[in-house]
């Protein structure tokens, strides 16, 4: 071996060896690819080449790349041009519906099948494979296909992953197409080896990665179907907090123009978004889905239906013994005017008991905001005497049907609200216990910092602005505009665009929100993107920004 020779082999040696580097490092398969084949033609001075992979059902091979030099093609990897049209099928490594006749007529489906390289000088003199495709590829382009090597890339189970194929090398001293040499057979043997390592990793880490993330879904979907009241909550804010997190990234003149996330930060706030609520998992039902105030096994309101009912009779009866007792012990002068007036009053009371009742069923469902002067009401109510089945007055509330029914907003109780409320730090003790690996650490702190407020008066750790992270900050308002929008909820209907944003901008006035993400939610019109996608017809009204609280257009 001539001097010249043996250099020129190290630096193949050399090239393989850092290609080889690049391979372990590389995560996305397009360009993992295109570097195995541009690699392994510039070990051999290959003209062209092309890479299959091996389809899910194992019975195809699938063109994916393609480069030739002479022709100026490139296909796949990442130049963004498709594969042309004669590539396009798979290729089938067997003939009819069984594995029983294998396809040994093409070399690259020889060479998977036989899981053995195939060298050959000139496919035109080549007897043993059908070149027929690439005889009338030759005439369509003017090329001239001479020299084949096709290796299988074999995984460490030695099962064939996919076919690197190259095609005419080209002498380096006078530029003529010549057979590829048995050591640069060899160097591109070992790059296959190491290529198919790469891909076995990435296709693990991507296995992995889809499969982490179908369990997340699993585990969100879960807790919405626990809950007919919260159900897609847990699906909706990962899609709102996406599109708010790019918006942000694409806000390259305002405050988040030095704002930016990777795929694999984004990817980490979306596992984040998806688990936000992962500690309802242990919320009770009857607390989650309380419809309305006096809803516990059943919903109690029946019960105080029965109770007017009773009242009223027993108004009567007081009534009957009253007339009854003036006819026999001090007979009125005119006993029938008397008795008119205690009808009547019987009558006014019934009324009222009827108006009480229907005050109290609209009281038992619930809103946004009751008055003092309804609350007064309720206490006033609650104080009317009934006799029980012994004889004994009692109130016509009970102690806990006056609390329940006196509450402000929604339909739960302060300790059902702390229940609920629990959730987050729940959320956190589990996401906490996880080892996470370095690109998803701070999974706990995005998905538990939604409840924060940027003043501080928020849950669980009453953290400000200056300390949470832009994704915190975003997950925050993902979260209440879903809650404000969503139609689920058991004790109020779904708000229109407006009214939402007519909320959530008093919500930045009074320094809950992050007023620089409220201004691009509402600049960049995120609102309308997920109306579009998530809300009803009926709620998608035309927003006015000059009415909207704290922002200015």
């Amino acid at each position: 071996m001539s001097d010249y020779q043996q250099s020129y082999l190290l630096k193949r040696l050399d090239w393989l060896n850092a290609i080889g580097v690049a391979l372990s490092a590389e995560r996305d398969n397009k360009r993992l690819l295109e570097m195995i084949l541009l690699g392994a033609q510039q070990i051999t001075n290959a003209d062209g080449g092309t890479i299959y992979i091996m389809h899910e059902d194992n019975r195809h091979l699938k063109f994916e790349i393609m480069r030739n030099n002479t022709l100026k093609l490139a296909s796949g990897g990442t130049t963004g041009q498709e594969v042309p049209p004669e590539f396009q099928h798979a290729l089938p490594l067997y003939h009819g519906g069984d594995q029983q006749h294998p396809n040994l007529t093409t070399v690259a489906s020889y060479a998977a099948l036989k899981k053995s390289t195939v060298n050959i000088a000139d496919a035109y003199a080549a007897e043993s494979f059908d070149f027929s495709g690439t005889r009338y590829f030759d005439s369509q382009t003017g090329y001239r296909s001479q020299s084949f090597l096709t290796i299988p890339m074999k995984n460490h189970e030695s099962d064939v992953i996919g076919v690197l194929q190259l095609i005419n090398a080209v002498d380096i001293h006078n530029g003529k197409i010549i057979p590829f040499s048995p050591a640069n057979q060899s160097l591109v043997e070992s790059l296959a080896s190491q290529a198919a390592v790469a891909m076995t990793n990435q296709n693990l880490i991507k296995g992995f990665k889809d499969l982490f993330e179908s369990f997340i879904e699993l585990i969100a979907g879960a807790i919405d179907q626990k809950s007919p009241y919260t159900g897609g909550h847990c699906k909706r804010v990962p899609e709102l907090t996406m599109m708010l997190a790019q918006a942000a990234i694409e806000d390259q003149s305002g405050p988040f123009k030095d704002f930016f996330l990777n795929e694999s930060e984004l990817f980490e706030l979306k596992v984040a978004s998806w688990l936000h609520d992962c500690g309802k998992i242990t919320t009770p039902e009857a607390v989650m889905d309380k419809p309305t105030k006096l809803s516990s096994i059943f919903d109690r309101i029946a019960l105080i239906d029965q109770r007017f009912d009773l009242i009223k009779q027993q108004a009567e009866n007081a009534m009957l013994k009253a007339q009854l007792g003036l006819l026999q012990h001090n007979p009125p002068q005119n006993p029938e005017a008397e008795f008119r007036r205690m009808q009547a009053e019987l009558q006014a009371f019934k009324r009222q008991c009827d108006l009480d009742r229907e005050f109290l069923r609209a009281s038992n469902i619930g809103s946004e905001s009751m008055t003092e002067q309804d609350q007064q009401r309720v206490r006033q109510i609650a104080g009317r005497e009934l006799v029980d089945a012994d004889g004994r007055i009692t109130r016509f509330l009970s102690d806990d049907e006056l609390y329940n029914l006196s509450i402000v907003r929604g339909t739960l109780t302060a300790e059902e609200r702390w229940i609920i409320n629990n959730h987050i730090n729940v959320t956190i003790t589990m996401l906490d216990s996880l080892p996470y690996p370095r690109s998803l650490s701070r999974v706990p702190e995005y998905a538990c910092g939604h409840h924060e407020r940027m003043d501080g008066s928020g849950y669980p750790k009453g953290l400000k602005r200056e300390e949470m992270s832009v994704p915190a900050r975003i997950m925050g308002i993902a979260d209440i505009f879903e809650a404000l929008t969503s139609k689920d909820r058991p004790y109020k209907k779904a708000k229109t665009l407006t009214e939402s944003l007519e909320i959530l901008g008093r919500m930045k006035v009074n320094h809950h929100i992050d007023p620089d993400l409220f201004d691009v939610f509402i600049r960049e019109k995120i609102y309308l993107k997920y109306a579009e996608k998530f809300l009803q017809p009926e709620q998608i009204d035309t927003v006015d920004h000059s009415n909207i609280p704290g922002y200015t257009p």
